[in-house]
């Protein structure tokens, strides 16, 4: 019979780590006497980052004696106590390829229910001095597992642990985090995980994206890039479409046909700066998918120097060095509603997503969603309605957000539209988006500001859509995803402190830096934390796949082996340094 040997309890507290703050409850410590399990939590217990640990679903966490052993060999260390794994039971039996999500316990007093197997996490790193951990644990498939209390109640190191019901499924632990996190999942078993009740909705969801994508993908995955690194292409048309926005049609100078682009990827092109310093920038292409130029349209920032470079100095005849298309937020061939939103420049790639819908005259619902200040920095008003015309079902609703405006004249016959355009004088709000009557089964794709791409995602979920399939762009350097860390990075983006680095050049094109690498980083996410670059990881062991980065040009090498290879074109800057030259689009 299994029996629990330790109670192991800790609340959180901030912890130093590689010259950060991290908020943890990772330290646990063996409690002697009976404690009160309680429905989030063993009394003295605590979890430092709810989002990934802690909560209703995972209450309690257990690893077993069995793999103390087995690691202490492995790991050859002899300080292992019970605790070190960041478990609040430590117990004898319950392997991970035995027990199975769903089965129930009793424990003393209390009775449990199975719910996942230990999310990857950095913090078990932390606490063993073991940065592969996280890694470790899945490869070696044993991962430990959360509890969810059924039945409050007292219990102590001894007491006996008794399986009160076997979980539907019969898939064990181990089963459940290789379906998430090792390579060539199986259908089958993917399907009888999502019958499992007792599966927590975090990994639910996770498998039901799973499952949408082995059963029905949205769409054909981006090409492999159209050519390596950067080649020139040549001006041939420039027009000015606001005050602020430029656009720039490319072509090659051998007038040789360029690679198809798919509708909503975008264009890097780099340029030399003062001081001769290369400087990558990545623009949305606004050309229809097919066209034999490509067109980027480009709003002049304040203190942008590509942006005034291309603004004040490109002109038609001229060549700039550009990277082949790419980007995955592109318009999937199926015939559900479509939904596609933007403010102010990002219209960009959803008008390219316009103009293939209205190249194959589609017959789907279409909505129409763009925001401006004003009618004069509306680029492309006249364009997109000429699209929108050509769609049976398409509905457009324009939002001005400066006061006192008089509204646009949209009568003329070849700029109507099947219903509207709609134009409303004021900010929009969840309730306009809940009122569009766009429904359940639409795919809505987002481009703007990160304020309105967080808000217009809220407002499509309340309306029903899922969250698969609301697609997002953004500009500039993403949001930050950097669990339990307290001190994030609030400054620009900087060159790394202590002396320049002599290794390959790595560039960050969102944020606009380049450096030279140094052996005393340990791996290009190292390098971006020391930069103060907007960095997103969770392992840092290269398992779950957080950091993954399009590499726009170059190679790297993996100082650690990911458990499974990203995409062509992509790299994990948590395990890897630069084998050349290296361009992220970070």
């Amino acid at each position: 019979m299994a029996t629990l040997l330790s109670v192991n309890v800790g609340l959180p507290k901030d912890v130093p780590w590689q010259g950060r703050t991290v908020h943890t409850g990772a330290w646990k410590y063996p409690v002697d006497g009976p404690r009160m399990v309680r429905r989030l939590n063993i009394d003295g217990d605590g979890q430092g980052d709810l989002q990934g640990h802690g909560g209703e679903q995972r209450a309690v966490l257990v690893y077993q004696a069995q793999s103390y052993a087995y690691w202490r060999e492995v790991l050859e260390r002899d300080d292992l106590e019970f605790g070190r794994f960041g478990e609040n039971f430590t117990v004898d039996g319950l392997a991970d390829d035995e027990v199975c999500v769903g089965d129930r316990y009793r424990i003393g007093e209390a009775e449990f229910e199975v719910t996942q197997p230990r999310v990857t996490c950095y913090r078990v790193g932390m606490r063993l001095n073991e940065p592969r951990m996280a890694s470790l644990l899945v490869a070696h498939h044993r991962p430990g597992f959360y509890l969810r209390v059924i039945t409050e109640g007292r219990v102590r190191a001894g007491d006996p642990i008794t399986r009160t019901r076997t979980g539907k499924g019969s898939l064990t632990v181990a089963d459940i985090d290789a379906l998430l996190y090792l390579p060539g999942a199986d259908p089958a078993k993917l399907r009888a995980a999502l019958g499992i009740e007792a599966l927590s909705p975090g990994w639910r969801q996770s498998f039901e994206d799973m499952s949408r994508r082995l059963d029905q993908p949205p769409g054909p995955a981006p090409a492999a890039p159209g050519w390596k690194g950067f080649k020139r292409l040549r001006v041939s048309h420039v027009a000015t479409e606001t005050p602020l926005v430029t656009s720039f049609s490319l072509r090659s100078p051998d007038s040789r046909p360029l690679p198809a682009a798919m509708p909503g990827q975008y264009l890097s092109v780099r340029i030399t700066g003062a001081g001769g310093q290369r400087l990558v920038r990545s623009y949305s292409l606004s050309s229809a998918p097919g066209a034999a130029e490509y067109r980027i349209s480009v709003k002049r920032e304040e203190h942008g120097e590509v942006s005034t470079y291309l603004h004040t100095r490109l002109k038609k005849g001229d060549v700039i060095e550009a990277a082949a298309p790419r980007g995955a937020f592109v318009l999937a061939e199926e015939r559900t509603p479509v939904a596609l939103f933007s403010a102010g420049i990002g219209v960009t790639p959803v008008l390219a997503m316009l103009y293939a819908l209205a190249g194959e005259h589609s017959s789907r619902a279409v909505w129409w969603v763009h925001t401006a200040r004003e009618p004069g920095q509306y680029a492309f008003a006249r364009e997109s309605r000429r699209l929108l015309a050509r769609l049976p079902n398409a509905r457009a609703f324009i939002y001005y957000t400066a006061p006192d405006l008089t509204a646009p004249d949209l009568t003329a016959p070849d700029l109507q539209v099947a219903e509207g355009p709609h134009v409303t004088h004021a900010r929009m709000t969840s309730g306009n988006i809940r009122e569009l009557g766009i429904p359940g089964d639409a795919h809505a794709y987002l481009c703007g500001p990160m304020g309105f791409m967080s808000d217009v995602t809220s407002a499509l979920q309340l309306a029903g859509l899922s969250g698969s399939n609301i697609h997002t762009e953004v500009f500039g350097a993403l949001t930050a995803i950097n669990p339990g860390v307290t001190d994030h990075v609030t400054g620009r983006p900087h060159q790394p402190p202590g002396p320049p680095g002599t290794g390959p050049s790595v560039t960050f094109a969102r944020s606009g830096l380049s450096t030279r690498w140094s052996d005393r980083y340990g791996t290009l996410l190292e390098l971006a934390e020391a930069c103060d670059i907007p960095t997103r990881w969770s392992c840092r062991t290269g398992v779950c796949h957080t950091c993954t980065t399009p590499l726009l040009t170059g190679r790297v090498q993996y100082t650690t082996q990911p458990l499974e290879d990203p995409a062509s074109g992509e790299a994990l800057p948590c395990c890897s340094v630069p084998a050349t030259d290296v361009i992220l689009d970070l």
